[in-house]
This record gives C-alpha cells, structure tokens and sequence, in this order.
C-alpha cells in the first residue's frame, strides 16, 4: 500500500523471536504483500476462506490495481481499502479464527476521504464489538491511558464526566492488576495548568475530576490526583504510578512517545481480544525507500502475542498491514 505498513511488518515478521512468539495472519492487498519475499511462504487465504491456522498466512482482502498501491502516493481506492482490512480482521477476531489483533497505522485523512466517517482504530473496535474502550500508551518507562481519544481539543470538557472517568479507573485497575501483580496505583491528571488552582483556572478539577477520584476510591481503587502534568512527567526516573488517566490525547501521548517512542506500545483496553499497534503513523513521505524502522511494531507484535490467552500450543495472532 502507500505507507510503511507492509514494510515494517514484513521486517518484524522476518525476525525469529517474533516468529517463535506467535503465528501471523496478516491482512492486505495481494499484490502488495506479494513485493515482499517473505510473504511468499505463508499460506493464502482470503477473508470467507479462512481457517484458524496453525502456520503463517497471508488473508488476501483486496487486489488494487498499481496506480492504487504506490508507496507514498494515497488514493481514494487506498482510503477504502484499509478500513476493509480492519473490518476483516476484526471479523476473523470475532469468528474466535485469531487470538490478538495487532494493527499497522492507517491514515483517518485517506479513509475519511473516500468517504468513511472514521476517527482511529480504537472507536471502530470499540463500536464493532460493543464495548466501552481504553486507548493504553504502554512504554518501558510509563503508562499512559487517555480519557478522551482522537476529538477536538474544544470538546474534551463536556465529554468529562464523574461517571465516565471513575469506569475508565475500574476498567484500568482491572485491566492492569494481573499485568503489575497488584491493585495498580492511579494517577488521575488535572484538564487545566497547574489543576486548575482551585478553581481559578478552570471547574474541570473541582466539579469533575476530583469527585470522580473520591468516588473511585470509596470503590477500593488505588487513585490519586489531580495531578499537573508538567510537574509529574519532570521525574520518570522514580516514577509513583504504574499507569497515569490523561485527560485528552497530546497530554498523554506526548510524554509516552517522548520518553520511549520505539518501545511504546499502544493497547486497547476492555476488548474481549488484545489488541495493540504501533505508535507511529503512516509516514508516506519516506515509504518504500527502506528507512522505517520497524521496531515499533516488533514490540506491538510481541505484546500482542503476550497479552494472548495463555494455553495454546500454536497460538494465531493477527497483524495487518493496511493501507500504511
């Protein structure tokens, strides 16, 4: 396709402790998977004939035509192509024929213009399978949740809620207890500079936040805050948290990609299948001239595989380039 994707699973994929990790289905567009050599040995499928595997496998969901799949070039035929990936992984999830979901980046702009409403990976699995979500940053250093994911920065406040801040902390603290191997310890960030000083700066703390945190903890959960973000992310070196609530996106995604950006994973929390991506775009400006680095979606690859049920003997894991 027009970005990385293909090219830095393919690199990651041809990696033996990745293949000893998992056993791949990778979703995409056959004549571009077939560019890369690895992919010749896997076995093919398409999305109705596919079967749970017990070896690597390359699920043939489009055949574009050339002027469709240029690195660096993205098309109308393009942007519709990757949300047809997604959406045949994200069956092969349900119909129980894959075990984890590990998503290549796709370009919301190239899917939106051909005419998709779409606004990220995490709202379109959270719809598909009916689940209220979580987008996890999840680096070596910090963790990093997001109450609010990809919305106009104008419209994070009214969607702050008690009631939706104190599920996400159920949903995180059970999310991560069986992870850290204990009740986790939760910081909650304020939304405004220095939380709000009482209310000089802002009600968000006053009237949302902190309630949402006193009530988490009448329900037995380790949570902490309001805390100013610039004074917190100052000292990673001793950090006191295992996972950090960001309000909205750039207040949690910057700090992750910044301290770790290749080894940070990003993870949806409260599907009934792990999924994770890399985190990192599509980077059309440098796609096909073999300068992407493809460690950040070995280490997606490699917590997929380990967020996997345990149990089975040739786990089938699932990654898919899209349209990147």
């Amino acid at each position: 396709m027009s970005g990385i994707g293909p090219e830095v699973t393919a690199a990651a994929l041809a990696l033996p402790r990745v293949r000893r990790a998992l056993v791949p289905v990778v979703f995409g567009d056959g004549p571009t998977l077939e560019r890369f050599a690895l992919f010749g040995t896997y076995a093919r499928a398409t999305p109705q004939t596919l079967e749970r595997p017990s070896r690597p496998t390359v699920c043939v969901v489009t055949r574009l035509g050339e002027k469709d799949r240029q690195p660096g070039k993205p098309t109308r035929q393009g942007g519709k192509a990757q949300y047809a990936y997604i959406q045949a992984a994200i069956e092969a999830a349900r119909a129980g024929r894959v075990d984890a979901l590990c998503t290549a980046p796709v370009s919301k702009e190239g899917i939106s213009r051909a005419g998709i409403p779409f606004m990220g990976h995490t709202e379109v699995l959270a719809e598909a399978f009916g689940r209220e979500v979580l987008m996890l940053m999840d680096g070596p250093r910090v963790r990093v949740a997001l109450a609010t994911n990809h919305v106009p920065l104008a419209d994070v406040p009214r969607l702050l809620t008690v009631e939706r801040l104190v599920a996400q902390l159920r949903l995180l603290s059970t999310s991560l207890a069986p992870v850290v191997g204990h009740a986790p310890r939760i910081g909650v960030l304020s939304f405004n500079p220095h939380a709000g000083e009482g209310g000089l700066l802002g009600r968000e703390e006053v009237d949302i936040i902190t309630p949402a945190i006193k009530l988490a903890r009448r329900q037995r959960l380790d949570v902490h805050g309001p805390l100013a973000a610039d004074g917190l992310f100052a000292h990673v070196e001793h950090f006191p948290y295992d996972v950090v609530l960001a309000m909205y996106h750039d207040q949690g995604l910057i700090p992750a990609k910044a301290l770790d950006f290749e080894r940070t994973v990003n993870v949806t929390l409260g599907l009934p299948v792990p999924r994770t991506s890399p985190d990192h775009g599509t980077a059309h400006d440098i796609a096909g001239k073999g300068q992407a680095n493809s460690v950040p979606m070995v280490e997606a690859l490699l917590k997929a595989a380990r967020l996997a049920p345990p149990g089975r003997s040739a786990p089938a894991r699932a990654a898919r380039p899209g349209r990147t």
